[in-house]
């Protein structure tokens, strides 16, 4: 049984449907290639085909960094990384913040939702301009 699979048979698994919370979005082009964020046009110039919900997975972190310079209303110091997906034998990488500096590369890490990725009444513009969601990285155990 595929590391995929397990996962998905797994008690605690949650999919977006059961947890109310947007999917993490890919795009499956036609020959193969998948790319996070997914963008019009894949790599061959070609409409996407279906997209694939990365939440589904578990990632790899390839580096890491802590930021301790951050734009007004994100956390400091702000530990971010680059992870690498496996998704049927295809390369998906992502870049995201971190739920805590406790990582090291090469960790397994898990994407989860955050509702508010930074504080949107913190900076200069709008807050409702500054309110931004999405998956932070979280090391699985």
């Amino acid at each position: 049984m595929s590391e995929h699979e397990q996962n998905e048979t797994s008690e605690e698994s949650e999919t977006a449907e059961s947890t109310g919370q947007p999917p993490m979005n890919a795009a499956r082009y036609p020959d193969g290639t998948i790319l996070y964020p997914p963008h019009p046009l894949g790599p061959d110039g070609a409409e996407p085909v279906e997209t694939v919900d990365l939440g589904e997975y578990d990632a790899t972190v390839i580096t890491w960094t802590s930021s301790t310079a951050t734009p007004p209303g994100v956390r400091q110091p702000n530990h971010l990384a680059i992870v690498e997906f496996d998704v049927d034998g295809e390369s998906v990488r992502a870049i995201g913040q971190l739920t805590t500096d406790e990582v090291a590369i090469g960790d397994r890490v898990e994407p989860v939702y955050a509702a508010e990725l930074r504080e949107p009444g913190a900076g200069i513009r709008e807050p409702a301009s500054q309110s931004w969601d999405g998956y932070r990285f979280r090391p699985t155990e």
